[in-house]
């Protein structure tokens, strides 16, 4: 009883300081290119440039996390025309990151419950045509990512939160074959669990995302954050571990290789606690030893109030990302869309999924958005809202996407650990 008492008399003092969300139905509509929930629709183009960024704290920083409710029959994921969306599969427990293996497969990290669950096929219900465990009691899986690139690899390698292990694998596998072999331990604290991984399209370096430890704690009085907020690579023996690139706070969502120019892409999360509208998430390719800014600065060389003066000479160095997505709409799983399936101008484009905002008023996020490269594979800074509809207009919450991979059919697969779903969406024409 006391405690809820303690729990209750806080959220009342949130809420007097103006920390508490609106009802959405009463708050004011958003002014661009800033945006929220209510006006993610498929089709919708937005593009924030560091122009646009507000004044830190220009709001006060809401506590709004989602309380996830069950479905309700009449809702389902909107797509834009043309698309189909259809219910894979809900016998998953809380899936997150999903690969598609070479012959097809799909792997899924059922992180909570400590799985890699693989699916085979679709049939012509749209649902899995065989299902099995491939492997059991490993530590918050995330990152999947199979050795050596290619049609026929060796090996599976799964991020855990502490390190990455490697499992004997041949294609067609549904269960493994052998015992997880360690490759290397990975920093694990508090904070950021989760551990993407790929391999460089050449197969000589594992590239691995690892989130901070906090949100803003300064590395040189924080020894937990060592080694985080970085991309790690290393052989993929797991010998020669160094850090690719830093200042980027949590990379461990997602991570890709452009297939177009071969460059390193990533998907993040962006610090919290300065306000509705900062500081935006974002998309970008990665550079070899660039900085990002984490934690003294932030989309450039804005300063983060709470590191006021403090290393100046990183100022002129911290990289601008490609792509700015709304502030706290917590970008997870990326990829590059290589399948034959969906219209010629989407060749090459990004899909990321949006697990959603906790630090805004009005909720924004919970859906997939894609980021058109034109071709060229090169943003130009906008994306659009692909696959919405996981909020309802009370603002309740009953879906959200964390991972994205390409069917061999050319389909998109989405999983979404609130409703512990699959999605599958397709295009069927005009």
């Amino acid at each position: 009883m006391r405690k809820l008492l303690v729990f209750l008399t806080s959220l009342i003092l949130l809420c007097i300081s103006g920390a508490c969300a609106q009802n959405p139905a009463s708050a004011p509509a958003p002014k661009a290119p800033f945006t929220d929930f209510r006006y993610e629709k498929p089709g919708a183009i937005h593009k924030i440039t560091p122009g646009d960024l507000p004044a830190p704290y220009a709001t006060k920083s809401a506590i709004n996390g989602p309380d996830v409710a069950s479905r309700p029959k009449d809702a389902w994921p909107q797509a834009p025309a043309g698309f189909k969306v259809e219910l894979y599969t809900a016998f998953v427990q809380e899936p997150r990151t999903i690969i598609t293996a070479p012959n097809g497969d799909f792997f899924v990290a059922e992180s909570s419950a400590g799985n890699i669950r693989v699916f085979r096929g679709i049939s012509s219900q749209g649902k899995p045509e065989k299902s099995e465990m491939f492997a059991i009691h490993l530590n918050q899986p995330y990152g999947i990512a199979f050795y050596p690139p290619g049609p026929n690899p060796q090996y599976v390698y799964i991020g855990e939160s502490d390190a990455v292990l490697r499992f004997p694998y041949h294609n067609g596998d549904m269960k493994a074959t052998g015992s997880a072999e360690h490759i290397a331990t990975l920093p694990d604290h508090d904070g950021h669990w989760t551990r993407s991984l790929v391999f460089s399209p050449n197969g000589k370096q594992l590239f691995v995302g690892v989130g901070s430890a906090s949100n803003v704690d300064d590395p040189d009085t924080h020894p937990g954050e060592k080694n985080r907020a970085d991309i790690l690579v290393m052989n993929p023996d797991g010998s020669n571990v160094h850090v690719y690139a830093y200042g980027i706070r949590n990379a461990g969502g997602g991570l890709a290789f452009n297939p177009k120019n071969g460059e390193l892409w990533c998907s993040v999360n962006e610090r919290d606690d300065l306000g509705d509208n900062l500081v935006p998430d974002y998309i970008t390719h990665v550079e070899a030893g660039g900085f990002y800014g984490w934690p003294y600065y932030y989309i450039g060389g804005n300063p983060d109030p709470r590191h006021k003066g403090k290393h100046p000479e990183l100022r002129s160095k911290v990289i601008v990302p490609d792509v700015l997505i709304q502030p706290h709409n917590a970008s997870l799983e990326m990829l590059f869309y290589e399948g034959k399936q969906f219209p010629a101008q989407y060749q090459g484009d990004i899909f990321a999924a949006q697990h959603g905002s906790w630090n805004r008023n009005v909720r924004a996020g919970y859906e997939v958005i894609r980021v058109p490269l034109h071709q060229t594979g090169h943003a130009t800074g906008e994306y659009e809202d692909f696959l919405t509809g996981f909020v309802l207009p009370n603002g309740e919450v009953w879906g959200r996407p964390v991972g994205v991979a390409v069917a061999p059919d050319g389909s998109l697969l989405v999983t979404d650990d609130g409703s512990s779903s699959i999605w599958r969406v397709s295009y069927v024409g005009k």
